[in-house]
């Protein structure tokens, strides 16, 4: 099967660790991989460990560019693919030109919402999912709060939507003594270290975690002393999150990484993990630093609660609520036994349910039922 993956950017990110993961786990005698995006494929590619991957770059302008579609006819006419898999509203449109480049099997996934429309009610991206909806032969969405989004609120017939809940590799991302990465201002005093990982932008709202250190400052202040922040990840919102930390009084206190390779190296430094999200689909993330066997907090968005048993393998605060945010880290703070002892449910819940190759396994049968319903 000569599968297209059709994405608006090739960069870091849950989406696209999923499409890592199923392009290096998928049977390698069974696919042949080709990856586009409407921009560019940035150095993420380099994760990929499967030899025989095409990447493409279609080089979109920024705002309207309606040639970007033709080119993608184009190159559809050239690979000829058995399936394209589109991914979020940037691509869906892609579709259009899949018809009239030979028709393949289509496959759109929802991974989540963007900011600028959080709570996915914008009625220009609604009606055009309804509409395109024709041109889809499958949607898939990963969370269940998705699934009844696009169900009741877009409209698309229930047999045509599948729920694959994402899943991690539960090898890489495990529980170990601490590596030294951390600055050696974060190793003294016996610190607490608290982090997230995501692109620093609104949807992502790490400036919820600065507010809340500041209001910590002032709630629990011997609690405070020993805290630390890392944010691993980089992005537009860099400059004003060090503006608004140097303006909280917690500069100091703030160190972030920028991209890294060593994500799973530097979860295991933390104490604590922190996931302050305006909007979620399944965040790996999340069940990044559960597996590493983190306790955490996450704001009670899209489909987190439907990853953590508040209190018992997580905590779950309101988001933009930097007061209930610091509430929940004092808890972790003063009770450091029922802390760990959540890490440690937190772990075996992720290894239960969210293990990457009983995520690959359904988009296995998915790809091949898709086809061989195409086909009859």
């Amino acid at each position: 099967m000569r599968i297209v993956y059709l994405l608006y950017r090739l960069d870091v990110g849950g989406l696209e660790t999923v499409i890592v993961n199923l392009i290096d786990r998928l049977p390698r005698d069974s696919f042949e991989h080709h990856v586009i995006a409407l921009t560019q494929c940035g150095t993420f590619k380099n994760r990929i460990r499967h030899p025989r991957v095409q990447f493409y770059d279609l080089n979109k302008k920024e705002g309207k560019d309606p040639w970007v579609w033709f080119r993608l006819w184009k190159r559809l006419r050239q690979i000829q693919p058995d399936l394209l898999h589109t991914f979020n509203i940037g691509t869906l449109e892609g579709v259009i030109p899949a018809f009239f480049a030979g028709r393949p099997v289509t496959i759109h996934a929802e991974h989540g919402r963007d900011s600028y429309d959080p709570k996915g009610e914008h009625r220009t991206y609604l009606l055009l999912r309804r509409l395109l909806s024709p041109w889809v032969d499958r949607f898939v969405c990963v969370s269940k709060d998705l699934h009844t989004w696009m169900v009741n609120r877009v409209g698309i017939p229930e047999a045509k939507v599948r729920l694959i809940i994402n899943g991690i590799d539960t090898q890489h991302f495990h529980p170990g003594p601490n590596p030294p990465l951390l600055p050696p201002e974060f190793t003294s005093e016996h610190p607490f270290i608290i982090g997230t990982v995501g692109r620093l932008w609104p949807i992502k709202d790490q400036g919820n975690l600065i507010r809340a250190l500041a209001h910590l400052r002032h709630q629990h202040p011997m609690g405070f002393q020993r805290c630390r922040l890392i944010l691993i990840g980089d992005g537009p919102n860099r400059q004003e999150l060090e503006l608004l930390a140097q303006q909280s009084g917690i500069a100091d206190r703030l160190w972030i990484t920028g991209w890294r390779d060593d994500v799973a190296s530097l979860l295991r430094c933390l104490d604590l993990f922190v996931l302050p999200s305006l909007a979620e689909g399944t965040p790996l993330t999340l069940l990044e630093a559960m597996a590493t066997r983190l306790p955490v907090i996450a704001t009670r968005v899209g489909g987190v609660a439907d990853l953590i048993q508040d209190t018992t393998t997580g905590t779950l605060v309101p988001p933009s609520n930097p007061e209930a945010l610091a509430a929940a880290i004092a808890q972790h703070l003063d009770h450091p036994s029922w802390s760990q002892e959540m890490g440690i449910r937190g772990r075996a819940w992720v290894e239960t349910h969210h293990s990457v190759d009983s995520m690959v396994e359904r988009y296995l049968i998915l790809f091949r039922n898709a086809l061989l319903q195409k086909t009859l």
